[in-house]
């Protein structure tokens, strides 16, 4: 495959495990994070974001937060990016 194909986002979803979830507070509701989206940027680095749901229940809002600056979390997204890089490099095409 050549090198001019332009790829604008490259990103995956990484589930939260349990023992490392937290909860923040939007608009007096607080949220329980289970979900980081985390993005490839173009110069390498990656971007994150961490999404939950009501701690309350209920069909809330799908909400985004900024993820703490915490070591374990930052070993999970290294440790996702990784696994991420090996599936992409393992594809088997379409189909």
């Amino acid at each position: 495959m050549s090198s001019d194909v332009e790829v604008s986002a490259l990103a995956i979803n990484v589930t939260v495990p349990q023992a490392l979830r937290w909860t923040d507070t939007r608009r007096g509701e607080e949220f329980t994070l289970t979900t980081l989206n985390v993005r490839l940027l173009p110069d390498g680095h990656v971007a994150v974001k961490a999404y939950g749901r009501p701690a309350a229940g209920g069909r809330g809002a799908y909400v985004s937060f900024p993820v703490p600056d915490r070591p374990e979390l930052a070993t999970l997204v290294a440790q996702a990016a990784g696994r991420a890089g090996e599936l992409w490099a393992a594809h088997r095409g379409l189909g």
